[in-house]
């Protein structure tokens, strides 16, 4: 058994945080070098392969380090918290309801072009379906449904809730990250298109023009620097929510597994269902309260700054090179993506919505908050938050729906 070079997860930590500093410094950088690069390259990829580059390389075993879990169990809920906690269902509701519709759908298209990609490619491949340990396909594709519904926190999620194994695991985060980047080159492709392709399917885009003007007002008379005092209310209702969370699910799931031990099949005697979903409920609670308002600070800032630190202990577990191994796993993604894309653009030409509210829909599902204000700024720089807003709804449903995604793919797989 080879030993990693670096076995200390202090200095493992230290080394995630310089490469995290290097990419985020990097993609802000006004050199010619780093805009062309990062114009190809989305820096959310770079926080996934390059910490995969150290375990690639036998320069930190991902597998031994307890990085992750300390990420998956302290940061993970924090991050859903205030990820949640700036989730405004008037302001979603305002959109309209072909915004709304196209985000639903783009859920719906993950949900069941997952059991359906599974089925195309076990005709193909028969070795695919029938397995029932960790290892699973279908298991492993159940994190790719958290990621796609939601985004790395619910993907994270739905791979404690599942049991799923290193193996897949390490396979299904590498199939996520080359695929959903590939869609979003496409979606940024098309939103530079944006006008032509409006025109020609008749499109009404006044809704978005008077949209930008409300989210332009919102946050010249909202967004302030936030103080000490922020920032320690927001690191207190994450981790306060979190310990609540974490409370509750050590007695529940033992409560379930010991009273009701046929729920098992449906993640009930989990603890770590138990914290997701608490977080998430608690968190949608608390968007009704004054608690709200801390997203003007940043609550939504610090939870991406916990959220990146859980990209980078997963890519920690990443081994690029199992790609080349099993093609298989790449061809079901990109069928599931097809599923997904070709769903939605069939329902945005039936109802003539924009382009912003298919490609937003679709990336707040797909890419999360990391990248889907980055498509919603393709279209106009003021439009970033809206991006966030469904995201962020995308946080909510991720946890519900991908465990709904789940339960199809373990009958498929079985």
């Amino acid at each position: 058994m080879t030993t990693a070079l670096v076995t200390n997860d202090a200095t493992a930590l230290g080394l995630l945080a310089a490469i995290l500093g290097f990419v985020f410094y990097t993609n802000s950088s006004e050199h010619p070098f780093w805009q062309k690069f990062y114009r190809f390259v989305p820096a959310l990829l770079l926080c996934y392969f390059i910490p995969s580059l150290l375990n690639t390389f036998g320069i930190v075993d991902g597998h031994e380090s307890k990085l992750y879990f300390v990420a998956s169990r302290y940061l993970l809920p924090a991050c859903l918290v205030l990820l949640i906690l700036s989730v405004d269902l008037k302001a979603i509701l305002s959109l309209g309801p072909k915004a709304l519709m196209m985000f639903l759908t783009g859920t719906l298209g993950i949900v069941i072009g997952g059991p359906i990609a599974l089925l195309i490619m076990s005709a193909i491949d028969p070795s695919l379906t029938g397995n029932h340990g960790p290892d699973a396909v279908w298991r492993g594709m159940t994190t790719l449904a958290g990621s796609w519904i939601g985004g790395g926190a619910n993907q994270a999620a739905m791979k404690e809730v599942y049991d799923v194994g290193g193996n897949i695991f390490s396979v299904m985060v590498t199939v996520d990250v080359i695929v959903a980047n590939i869609w979003m080159a496409v979606l940024l492709f098309l939103a530079s298109n944006a006008k032509k392709i409006d025109t020609a399917t008749g499109a009404d885009t006044s809704a978005i023009d008077s949209l930008r003007e409300k989210v332009e007002k919102y946050h010249a008379e909202n967004a302030r620097i936030p103080s000490l005092r922020d920032l320690m209310l927001i690191v207190a209702v994450g981790f306060a929510v979190t310990g609540v969370a974490h409370f509750c699910a050590d007695w529940l799931a033992p409560f379930f597994s010991e009273h009701y031990p046929w729920t098992e099949k449906y993640s009930l005697t989990s603890s770590f269902f138990w914290l997701v979903v608490i977080v998430t409920t608690v968190g949608l609670a608390m968007s009704f309260t004054p608690a709200r308002h801390l997203e003007a600070a940043g609550a939504s800032k610090v939870g991406s700054a916990y959220l990146y630190i859980l990209v980078a202990t997963i890519g920690l577990h990443m081994d690029v090179t199992k790609i080349l191994d099993t093609p298989e796993y790449f061809f079901l993604g990109i069928i599931w993506m097809i599923v997904h894309a070709g769903l939605m653009l069939l329902v945005a030409k039936l109802i003539r919505a924009p382009l912003f509210y298919m490609a937003v829909g679709s990336q707040a599902n797909v890419g999360g908050a990391a990248s889907a204000p980055v498509v919603a700024a393709a279209f106009h720089p003021a439009l970033a938050p809206v991006g966030v807003l469904l995201a962020v709804f995308g946080y909510a449903l991720g946890t519900y729906m991908a465990w709904l995604c789940g339960q199809l793919l373990q009958v498929v797989g079985n």
